[in-house]
């Protein structure tokens, strides 16, 4: 099922059957601030293997986990670093992945994380909507492997198709841009991707934070 979000009704609808369907461990595509992404309960394991099934890719590539609160993250991590603080008061909600040592009590599967994950709040009303409802999803591109990341949800349901249930769209993405992702695991801060947020910005913030390797 495909809901326009653009619309009051459809919006209250389509977040209502998008919540629902997370919980009951089935996929769901939404908007984000970069582009659209698939998404499931993180703590549902069979719906997390579901997620690597219909992108095309094994548990050597581990979602990142969006959530809906900045006080969200303090729960999933084993210790958080001032500077991953730092950041997330500066850029979140927004195109921030923190890479950060989740907490080893935690009753997931993401695949094969050598107990690291990516985090991120995002900066989309209707994301954030699905995510305060259902707490952490594992989220990703919603593209198969190989093809081109997509910009509506439209795009995203000719990739994948019945392997999700509910797609909620909201239009063209504004900024298609890959969120900028941040390694806190080390004893300095490294940029691992730069993205939407350039790294004289994180900077700003954290003086001390190295720049991706070329």
């Amino acid at each position: 099922m495909l809901y326009d979000c653009r619309t009051v009704a459809d919006r209250d609808r389509g977040i209502a059957a998008a919540v629902d369907a997370a919980k009951s461990g089935e996929l769901v595509v939404m908007p984000t601030d970069t582009v659209y992404g698939v998404g499931a309960d993180a703590f549902t394991p069979h719906a997390v293997s579901a997620l690597h099934s219909a992108r095309s890719v094994d548990r050597r590539v581990p979602p990142p986990v969006l959530i809906g609160s900045r006080h969200t993250l303090d729960g999933l991590v084993y210790s958080l670093p001032k500077a991953a603080r730092e950041l997330a008061d500066a850029f979140w909600p927004g195109a921030l992945t923190l890479m950060v040592e989740h907490s080893p009590s935690l009753q997931w599967d993401l695949g094969d994380t050598g107990g690291r994950v990516g985090i991120r709040m995002p900066m989309h009303p209707v994301a954030l909507e699905v995510l305060r409802e259902v707490g952490p999803m594992a989220v990703t591109t919603a593209n198969k492997l190989g093809q081109p990341a997509p910009v509506t949800a439209e795009q995203a349901r000719d990739q994948l198709e019945y392997a999700v249930r509910i797609y909620l769209e909201a239009g063209a993405a504004v900024d298609p841009a890959p969120s900028t992702v941040v390694d806190m695991t080390g004893d300095v801060p490294r940029v691992l991707r730069e993205g939407a947020i350039p790294f004289a910005k994180l900077r700003d913030v954290v003086p001390d934070i190295l720049a991706a390797e070329a």
